[in-house]
């Protein structure tokens, strides 16, 4: 039996039924000299059908396998626009969120600052009225001590002196005085009054005078606390880091100083210094770790995306 060689699978099926048609026609056509050529042709005609057969079955394999591939590919490809689509919508969203929370730090901040400053007033009020109660008490201590004023007695005489005549007494010049400091707690308390209303110039010189007249007093840190907040409210981040080198240099012990590393740090991010910020942050957080200035400078470093422990 005569082999006939495979067609390629990618033949078009037009190109095949052509290609037949043809061999039929040549094999019909063709002349007939006796029976056993007729059986040949017979046996040829049949294999060029099969082979017909087969090839129409492979082309439909082929196209039904084409289509599976092509829905298959558009299923994909939906499926990447989709993800696409996702990921597009989740990234504004942390964006969104990290803008928000950065504003939502900021105000937070602003409110536990507000009742910080709040507490100081009250505290500062307390004091000075402590300090009142204290002058009253010594007042009365001295009026009740203050033996009565003696009358001289019309037997008496008046001592003489040397001559015979009384002796005038001697009274001595008062003297100089240098100009008094201002009082530490009316002015703090003034100072903190107009700081809270806004009036930042006078009560930054009112803060001043606490810091110079009174440098080793606890409410000294206070003062040049509060001297960097109006520099950082006035946008002036230099002197505002000033200030809060103050606090934490002088006056570590005090309560404002994690305070015043958290906003020394913030105006180092204002001013592009992230690093320098980023590291502050750190060091508040290792400082002080149960305080709620750490946490505010966690929620910070998570918003921007960084870690909070450096590898």
């Amino acid at each position: 039996m005569t082999k006939f060689p495979r067609f390629r699978s990618n033949v078009p099926q037009s190109r095949v039924r052509m290609i037949s048609v043809v061999l039929l026609s040549a094999l019909l056509l063709a002349p007939q000299p006796g029976h056993a050529t007729s059986k040949e042709i017979v046996e040829l005609q049949t294999q060029v059908q099969q082979l017909v057969d087969m090839v129409q079955r492979m082309q439909s394999t082929l196209d039904t396998r084409l289509g599976l591939i092509q829905d298959r590919v558009a299923q994909s490809t939906d499926s990447v626009n989709k993800m696409s689509i996702t990921v597009t919508a989740l990234q504004q969203k942390l964006n969104s969120q990290g803008d928000s929370a950065a504003g939502k730090i900021d105000s937070v901040s602003g409110q536990v600052q507000s009742v910080n400053d709040s507490l100081d007033e009250l505290k500062s009020r307390i004091a000075k009225l402590d300090k009142q109660l204290q002058d009253i008490q010594s007042q009365l201590q001295t009026l009740q001590a203050q033996p009565a004023s003696g009358v001289p007695s019309s037997g008496g005489t008046a001592p003489s002196g040397p001559g015979g005549s009384a002796s005038a007494p001697l009274f001595s010049a008062p003297p100089v005085t240098a100009p008094q400091a201002p009082p530490l707690q009316d002015t703090y308390q003034s100072a903190l009054r107009d700081y809270n209303a806004a009036h930042y110039d006078l009560a930054s010189g009112e803060f001043g005078d606490v810091v110079h007249y009174y440098p080793h007093e606890d409410l000294a840190g206070n003062a040049q606390f509060y001297m960097g907040e109006i520099a950082y409210r006035q946008q002036r981040f230099k002197d505002a880091i000033k200030s809060y080198n103050g606090v934490i240099e002088n006056f570590s012990g005090s309560p404002k100083a994690p305070a015043a590393q958290l906003r020394k740090g913030l105006a180092l991010i204002q001013l592009t210094q992230k690093d320098a910020g980023v590291h502050e942050l750190r060091s508040l957080i290792q400082r002080y770790p149960q305080s709620p200035e750490a946490l505010q400078a966690r929620t910070k470093l998570n918003a921007m995306g960084v870690k909070i422990v450096q590898r």
